[in-house]
């Protein structure tokens, strides 16, 4: 193999080496990208020229600012962000803990609904884990639970959002292999909820046999009487369930296109957050965060000289202009690292990328299962180092030629191959979040835990959740239905 042919996979090497420089992603791959470009033109003009150099800029601008289904992201994000610091996930975590009191690991079955219920609002895995630990883990640990079964279970329900739509990876996966996104995110609805139910099951079990795990709390916690907790579902429970509903429901249902209903979501969004902040506390309606943790408040609330909630439409415009500064700096690193992307992915196939891996994988002489099996292997240990957003736009646009050609006869049609593989794919993920060394959402638990808690216990508390996300991921696999049924129901 001469050099000509070996440079993609000298690109494919360097890439993956500066990886781990800690250089911005972003610039890593459009650095990469460039870099090459300009190696090939001075190795051979005729294996990558100056018209084709100077095409990149159209190619990033008819990729990505022309393109309407990247619209949805940013006011999804937006969707998600005033959401998480409106207050709006403190009183569901309150009213759920109310509910299952008296259910063995109750707490724990509160954090896991509530991260699914938020998975469908907010898919910002970053903020949520945050949020969540927080929360949540004070109060755990003030209850006396395992420290390794409160830290795997806030790391792995705050991680959902990425799969549970309307997922922001599951917008660019359907982008980068030209796929509906209407269709994408029914198809992992039920997935997602697999994964959720996986949690709720194991947690139930182990805190039965083992109830040392997770006391029960005082039998006073909350309201007690039927009419304080009507009361408090309708305050508190069903805001955010209507919103899902608007949102996913104008999707399933087929009343709108995904990036419709993110304009709904973020709209519903800012009346929540309105209703919350100023439209409560002025009828005199008690929140429930009179206890929350200084660090959470230092997130929700910049510092102001009036005070907290002492003018609510002060507090509410503050909110609002936090969230969009947050929630501008996600979106602005999202299409940065997709800028990168395009650049990488234009010169990659321009050399002959494609070409090479796929006759590669070929010379393996592995079948469609064999195939599968090792592409689900190489996202699984890529997340071992990498995030989500880098294994995704380094490993679909390499490999989508090869996962439209697989063939699994009578397992799942041709037609629907793609879309469950994307969804395999999407499930795999969750792990990406949660193994170390640079499992994302264990550092960011790490950051805002109580200074007990080790990251030995963090680390111990993961694995069974890892273990549950490789179970949901086999019976995906073994049984596609669960993800392919629902688009033929509502889509056929």
């Amino acid at each position: 193999m001469g050099l000509e042919e070996a440079l993609p996979l000298l690109m494919f090497a360097a890439l993956a080496l500066l990886l781990f420089s800690g250089y911005p992603v972003a610039f890593v791959l459009g650095g990469v990208g460039m870099g090459f470009a300009v190696l090939a033109i001075m190795i051979d003009p005729f294996l990558f020229d100056w018209p084709q150099f100077g095409s990149i800029p159209s190619r990033v601008f008819g990729g990505i600012a022309e393109n309407l289904i990247l619209t949805a992201i940013p006011m999804f994000i937006l969707m998600g962000t005033v959401l998480e610091r409106s207050g709006v996930a403190r009183e569901l975590l309150h009213c759920l803990q109310v509910l299952l009191k008296r259910v063995p690991g109750g707490l724990a079955l509160s954090v896991t609904l509530m991260g699914t219920i938020m998975a469908a609002t907010t898919g910002i895995i970053g903020a949520s884990v945050v949020m969540m630990t927080l929360l949540a883990l004070p109060v755990m640990l003030a209850r006396r639970y395992s420290v390794p079964l409160a830290t795997g279970t806030i790391a792995a329900s705050g991680t959902l959002g990425i799969l549970i739509p309307p997922s922001i990876m599951l917008v660019i996966m359907a982008d980068l292999l030209a796929r509906s996104v209407g269709n994408m995110f029914v198809a992992a609805f039920f997935p997602g909820l697999l994964l959720s139910g996986l949690y709720v099951a194991y947690i139930l079990i182990l805190c039965r046999l083992n109830p040392r795990l997770a006391p029960i709390p005082d039998a006073d916690f909350g309201p007690d009487n039927l009419v304080g907790i009507l009361k408090l579902v309708l305050q508190s429970f069903v805001p955010p369930i209507f919103l899902i509903f608007l949102v996913l429901g104008s999707i399933l249902m087929g009343w709108a296109t995904p990036t419709e209903a993110a304009g709904v979501g973020a709209a519903g969004a800012v009346v929540l957050a309105f209703v919350n902040l100023v439209i409560l506390p002025a009828c005199g309606i008690e929140h429930h965060h009179q206890d929350e943790p200084d660090k959470l408040r230092e997130i929700i609330d910049d510092e102001s000289a009036t005070g907290y909630f002492t003018d609510e439409l002060k507090h509410f415009s503050r909110v609002m202009w936090t969230s969009l500064q947050r929630a501008a700096m996600t979106n602005a690193m999202l299409f940065g690292i997709f800028i990168g992307a395009t650049i990488f992915s234009y010169v990659f196939r321009s050399l002959g990328g494609d070409d090479i891996v796929i006759s590669l994988v070929e010379s393996l002489g592995f079948g469609s299962w064999g195939l599968l099996i090792l592409l689900m292997g190489i996202v699984f240990f890529l997340g071992f180092f990498f995030d989500w957003i880098e294994i995704t736009l380094i490993v679909l646009p390499v490999f989508s030629p090869i996962i439209t050609a697989l063939d699994f006869g009578n397992h799942v049609l041709p037609n629907e191959v793609v879309y469950w593989f994307a969804i395999l794919m999407a499930v795999n993920l969750q792990t990406s979040f949660l193994t170390p060394p640079f499992g994302f959402a264990l550092f960011y638990m790490k950051a805002v835990a109580p200074s007990g808690v080790k990251i030995q216990q963090i680390y111990t508390g993961i694995i069974p959740f890892v273990v549950l996300q490789l179970i949901g991921l086999g019976l995906v696999m073994a049984f596609p239905d669960i993800a392919l049924w629902l688009p033929r129901v509502l889509l056929n």
